[in-house]
């Protein structure tokens, strides 16, 4: 294996003596340590790479060479960008009263209608493309607090050598996540697992290093996986891109962190971001730490955005390795936001600009308000919008008293098949379905 002078290999967050290649964070997702991996440097990447790209895609086969290794030619990142990333991410602005310098970067114009599509898609034909010499078959376990699993159900589904398994919690996600997650895929088995994603996460975590799965070769879709973030970078180049305006900020809804983790690799490379603002809903942990040191977890709690009901971050990990001592508090400010204020911002936002928010983008807006309010500063925030609001019909009806026009194929998903099955929330159980998948 070759590697370009100037592009990273990969080590963990909790050893940095085991040096490993792409193609290994990669396909194993987590690191055998427990750990989250992380690049042995951060590449620059020059303005020149994403200033004048025309579409996500190109501006991902400029940039995504830089981490890669040199593993994969340029050639074929170019033709898995072309193929994963085929749809739009419009920077919207708001552009009234208290919005006048507020602007939205829809991220759900994929298939399923989520940010995730970025990270899952292109990651789908990565593994693909160094799969191709592998007789057996990689089995994805991915747990989902929403959108997640519908994304890597949708990216992988159908390819000969990846399975996947996906878990998310029973009862807590909203009746149209969990139809997209249901729907009868090939290769993929869902499972309802009667508890919260903290727990889901949990099991998906223990399968990596359980010594009776250790001869089925496992891989993680979360952004557990490097790769799931490289991805997601590039959305931030293409916002500054677009907004051209130097001294931008980036409000990021936030939950299990990767999101935020994906902009903090794009600055570390080089794009030129002052802040991000971390805008969390009541399961608080990130701001807290940020605002006093908070070390404890707590247990996840139920909100309307449901996608970021993360009691225990994985990516903060790998957050503490990059940002160290105070550079995390210089780069990121937080906050969190509550269910009833996520409702008002809705409304608000709707009567003063006429612009429908799904929850999660409210928080970022509600968020982005008190950062301008609390900093005093003028500099445009682009926050990211990372779900279509026609996923949350009922919170919509309520905030705004109007059903959001519902797409397509959000609308056929009730016409086609559904699988699932119901599980216990224990490592024993996700071993049974897993042997069993596999086997099919």
């Amino acid at each position: 294996m070759s590697f370009s002078a100037e592009s990273p290999r990969y080590v963990s967050t909790r050893n940095e003596k085991k040096v490993v290649s792409f193609r290994e964070a990669l396909l194993s997702g987590l690191a055998p340590d427990g750990g989250l991996y992380v690049p042995t440097f951060i590449p620059h990447v020059p303005e020149a790479a994403w200033r004048d790209a025309s579409s996500i895609a190109e501006l991902g086969a400029r940039v995504l060479p830089f981490w890669l290794g040199g593993e994969v030619p340029e050639r074929d990142v170019m033709a898995i960008t072309a193929d994963a990333l085929n749809f739009d991410a419009p920077v919207v602005r708001l552009g009234q009263g208290a919005w006048m310098d507020t602007y939205v970067l829809e991220l759900f114009h994929g298939p399923t209608l989520s940010f995730k599509d970025f990270g899952a898609r292109t990651m789908a034909r990565l593994m693909n493309y160094f799969l191709q010499d592998q007789e057996e078959p990689l089995t994805i376990l991915v747990a989902t607090s929403g959108d997640t699993g519908s994304a890597v159900a949708d990216g992988f589904a159908g390819q000969d050598k990846i399975r996947v398994v996906l878990l998310y919690p029973q009862g807590q996600v909203s009746p149209i996540q969990e139809r997209q997650l249901i729907a009868k895929r090939s290769g993929v088995k869902a499972l309802a697992v009667q508890g919260t994603f903290d727990d889901c996460q949990r099991m998906v975590k223990e399968a990596f290093v359980d010594p009776d799965l250790a001869h089925i070769p496992l891989s993680s879709a979360n952004s557990i996986n490097i790769a799931r973030l490289l991805p997601q970078m590039l959305y931030y180049f293409w916002g500054y891109q677009r907004l051209n305006t130097p001294g931008t900020h980036f409000c990021v809804p936030s939950g299990n962190l990767g999101n935020l983790t994906g902009g903090i690799l794009a600055a570390l490379s080089g794009l030129p971001v002052p802040r991000f603002i971390a805008a969390h809903n009541a399961n608080d942990f990130f701001p807290r730490h940020l605002a006093e040191g908070w070390m404890k977890f707590q247990p996840s709690v139920r909100t309307r955005s449901n996608a970021m009901d993360v009691g225990v971050p994985s990516n903060f990990e790998r957050l503490q390795y990059l940002l160290q001592g105070e550079e995390m508090r210089r780069r990121i400010w937080g906050t969190s936001v509550t269910d009833a204020e996520t409702l008002v911002t809705m409304r608000r936002v709707y009567e003063e600009t006429g612009y429908v928010a799904d929850p999660h983008t409210a928080v970022g807006l509600e968020a982005a308000q008190r950062f301008r309010r609390d900093s005093g500063e003028e500099a445009p925030i682009i926050v990211l919008s990372t779900a279509h609001p026609a996923k949350f019909p009922e919170t919509v009806q309520e905030a705004l008293g109007i059903e959001p026009p519902m797409p397509e194929r959000l609308s056929r998903l009730w016409q086609e098949d559904t699988s699932v099955e119901v599980t216990a929330p224990t490592l024993e159980a996700l071993k049974e379905h897993v042997l069993a998948h596999v086997r099919v």
